[in-house]
């Protein structure tokens, strides 16, 4: 017993000591929870200065930018900052052969050359707030957790009418801490959004995919965009005659820079992290999810990158495809060497030995916990073979693109089928389908989907057991005796899918006669082969086990709590509105070597290489270097500061959020984390995890003296 607190007391030690900079906080709940953390590293503002509902905010200028990035507000015109990868998509539409934007950047001179962009939304939060007791409303330990599930969605359906009624908002109740507690969230969201500015590739991605997670780092990594609402300054769909949107709060921008040591919090909308999960889910993750899905993206950049090195049209079409590939290709080889370097899963089974030994020394301990790490290792024993064959389907079936668009059309033959579908019906989906089509077509280049159709197919059967792989695939591999080449020239020649031509006239004039040429086409038979292979062999038994373990997940966070009642727990990411807070820092990433927390223009001058698309400096960016034209840009040293290092602890979702000082002033721009760090998702190591930042400054030089769009600069608020 005496071991036993000696352990119990060391590791709560640890914990209440905690890591400066890991954590991604609840902002409502900073004034409670972290303002005197914050305060001892370094804050000047207080919690009330970051969120509050009584009045105008830093909260009021951060953004949820599309699905999957942040953006801020940075005048009281509505302009606002974002990642140039956040951009990306918005900037490739726009783009084509005559104005291929991706290459040349584009700078709205006045407002009238704003270009909208349909479909980009952009979400405001109102107010958040702790709805658990209402949620939980009628909940006892006693029920299945079908039951359980199915008066949590009842409760929480009341919560969000209730939230909304009357107004022009949305809400969303959110789950935290695996379902232990619930927050409500109130959303504005508006839906002009309209095209600013954005740098050439040759600045907004410098160093392209070689540099991606790497640091030290040289991207000018920056769009900007604009809301526009109607003459109420209410969200409104697109119209000519929308104005800019008036904020309540947008940020100053310092140009101060940033130095070692200095405090600074991201704020922003993480995606996804699993802090908390046991070391049988590393395992898994790490171990049998992530090499077949690495080996796999590989192929399709290889594929993707031989044609778009061919032709300047492929490029323009597959630059958003591949960065997309690319992205968590590089993340998933970065992860699994950091959780290896840091010693994680070893880590994670010392945490379950102590806890172990806590919940056996108490027999109501023992009851309530015991079980509890002996049925996860069963669980994820049987996870993993469904998981490794879920990532093969995923990674290479779905990797298609014919395959996922040829499956686009089963709800066509569904009510095509169906003698109650009226005429009306149909014409509506098949509407619908021909505006897919126009956008599917225009990104899809036919040789270089049977380019990654030839180099998977020969992937899946070569590393899985023909038991697990749908059906059509093992059979086009015995009929071709795995010539994948000859099948792919043979299916993609015959598929109504591959062809803009064959499915226009497909759907021009379409009657529930020509179902027979859907139910008949070769990649749709494909698609349905892999598809009802997920349905029936992968998603039944998935759930279930997923069921249990969301249960068994739910148990052990409270479990931990109970066990380490003075740490701060910080919920996982979940798309929603955080803080993180750090210190300006470099690392040193290996044996001998020492990574600077800064970069410079010099940077990307030792790096140029005319013959590497990633690295062509623009000739106007050169001389400006050449002259040292910084203007009011430059460092204190002279010289013209790029990114910078932290210890924030972000991730996905992160990208374009503000990095704020002291005094709750714009700094930079995060947009990546460190290779030798995106094992942060899983656990946090303060000695390697380090966001980067594009520093303002060079953002605003980008903007006033290589793109000559001051009048930007001017609408912002700046601090010199």
């Amino acid at each position: 017993m005496k071991k036993l607190s000696s352990i119990i007391v060391a590791t709560l030690l640890i914990v209440k000591l905690g890591f400066a900079g890991e954590g991604m906080w609840i902002p409502m709940l900073l004034e409670q929870l972290n303002e005197p953390e914050m305060k001892s590293m370094g804050m000047r503002i207080s919690a009330e200065d970051i969120y509050s509902i009584n009045k105008s905010s830093l909260k009021d200028a951060i953004l949820l930018f599309g699905r999957g990035c942040t953006a801020e507000i940075i005048s009281d015109e509505g302009l606002i900052l974002t990642n140039h990868h956040c951009g990306y998509g918005q900037i490739q539409k726009h783009s084509s052969l005559e104005h291929d934007y991706l290459t040349t950047g584009f700078w709205a001179m006045d407002r009238s050359q704003e270009l909208p962009n349909p479909g980009l939304t952009v979400t405001l939060l109102v107010r958040m707030e702790d709805v658990t007791r209402q949620t939980l409303e009628g909940v006892t330990t006693g029920m299945t957790e079908k039951a359980r599930s199915e008066k949590i969605r009842e409760n929480i359906g009341k919560l969000e009418k209730a939230a909304t009624e009357g107004t022009r908002y949305n809400a969303k109740v959110r789950a935290f801490y695996y379902g232990n507690e619930f927050y409500l969230f109130i959303t504005e969201t508006f839906n002009d959004v309209r095209l600013v500015g954005a740098p050439p590739s040759n600045i907004g991605k410098f160093g392209g995919d070689t540099d991606n997670w790497m640091w030290p780092r040289h991207t000018g990594d920056f769009s900007m965009f604009r809301i526009y609402v109607n003459k109420n300054n209410e969200p409104a769909e697109y119209s000519p005659d929308n104005v800019p949107y008036k904020p309540k709060s947008h940020l100053p921008i310092s140009l101060k820079g940033v130095d070692k040591g200095d405090f600074t919090f991201v704020f922003g909308y993480p995606g996804s992290t699993q802090e908390y999960l046991p070391s049988f889910a590393i395992d898994m993750i790490t171990g049998v999810e992530n090499p077949p899905a690495i080996r796999l993206r590989e192929k399709r950049l290889n594929a993707f990158d031989n044609f778009m090195q061919q032709s300047d049209l492929v490029r323009i079409q597959y630059s958003d495809k591949y960065a997309g590939v690319a992205n968590y290709w590089k993340k998933m080889i970065g992860e699994n060497r950091g959780i290896r370097k840091l010693d994680a899963i070893e880590k994670k089974q010392e945490l379950e030995r102590q806890f172990t030994a806590w919940a056996s020394a108490d027999a109501v301990r023992s009851e309530r916990y015991g079980g509890l790490l002996p049925r996860f290792e069963l669980l994820y024993t049987r996870l993993r073979p469904i998981n490794e064959t879920e990532t093969y389907l995923i990674e290479g079936g779905l990797g298609i693109e014919a395959v996922r668009y040829a499956y686009s059309y089963n709800q066509l033959l569904s009510k095509s089928r169906d003698k109650t579908t009226s005429d009306e019906e149909i014409g509506k989906l098949v509407t619908q389908l021909q505006a897919s089509a126009r956008n599917f077509f225009r990104n899809y280049n036919q040789s270089v989907d049977r380019s990654v159709f030839a180099s998977l197919m020969a992937d899946w059967i070569e590393h899985q057991d023909q038991s697990k792989i749908p059906s059509a695939i093992v059979q086009g591999a015995i009929v071709y005796n795995n010539d994948f080449e000859a099948w792919a020239d043979k299916l993609y020649a015959g598929s109504i899918f591959t062809d803009s031509t064959r499915i226009k006239k497909l759907l021009d004039r379409y009657s529930v006669k020509k179902m027979k040429k859907i139910e008949a086409d070769p990649m749709f038979q494909l698609a349905l082969s892999v598809y009802d292979h997920y349905f029936s062999q992968i998603q039944p038994e998935s759930q279930m086990i997923n069921a249990e373990l969301d249960s068994l997940q739910r148990l052990y966070m409270q479990g931990l709590m109970e066990f380490q009642p003075d740490r701060k727990f910080y919920p996982d990411a979940n798309s929603t509105l955080r803080v993180t807070y750090g210190k300006v820092d470099d690392y040193y990433p290996r044996d001998a070597v020492h990574y600077r927390y800064y970069t410079t223009l010099e940077g990307i001058m030792e790096k140029e290489d005319p013959a590497i698309y990633d690295y062509v400096v623009e000739p106007g960016l050169k001389q400006l270097y050449v002259k040292k034209d910084y203007g009011r840009y430059g460092a204190k040293d002279g010289t013209m500061r790029i990114a910078f290092t932290g210890s924030n602890h972000t991730t996905g979702g992160n990208s374009g959020s503000p990095v704020l000082n002291a005094d709750g002033q714009l700094v930079g721009v995060n947009f990546d984390r460190n290779w030798e760090g995106t094992m942060s998702d899983l656990m946090y190591d303060p000695d390697q995890c380090r966001n980067i930042s594009l520093d303002i400054r060079y953002c605003l030089f980008i903007i006033d003296k290589f793109a000559g769009a001051g009048h930007l600069v001017k609408e912002m608020t700046i601090i010199d």
